[in-house]
């Protein structure tokens, strides 16, 4: 399975994942996420129209600790799953439609 297959099938399966990516800032590094969906940002403003992966950032040492992390899929290393699910109303903290690019059974969530 190939990097795009892992995250696809942890949003599918609900399980948390290991990111590998490359960073300007910091080099190569790993953390632990959400995986979301991938795609385009929906931000009203953002005049980036790359198609990115989405995820939720649960090991960041920065400030504020967990926050979205957008990766362009160039900067990707490895996707690996864990063997952790997630519940998606811990994190999905909008309010509906979700309008996902990525299609999923997620409940009151998908």
């Amino acid at each position: 399975m190939n990097n795009h297959d892992i995250f696809l099938k942890g949003i599918k399966d609900k399980l948390l994942i290991n990111l590998t990516f490359k960073t300007q800032e910091k080099g190569v590094i790993t953390r632990k996420c959400v995986p979301f969906d991938f795609g385009q940002s929906k931000k009203k403003d953002s005049i980036d129209k790359t198609e990115k992966y989405h995820l939720w950032d649960l090991e960041s040492p920065d400030v504020p600790p967990q926050h979205n992390l957008p990766v362009k899929p160039e900067n990707v290393v490895t996707v690996e799953l864990t063997s952790e699910s997630f519940d998606p109303a811990d994190y999905v903290k909008w309010q509906p439609p979700y309008n996902w690019f990525i299609q999923r059974d997620w409940g009151q969530f998908s």
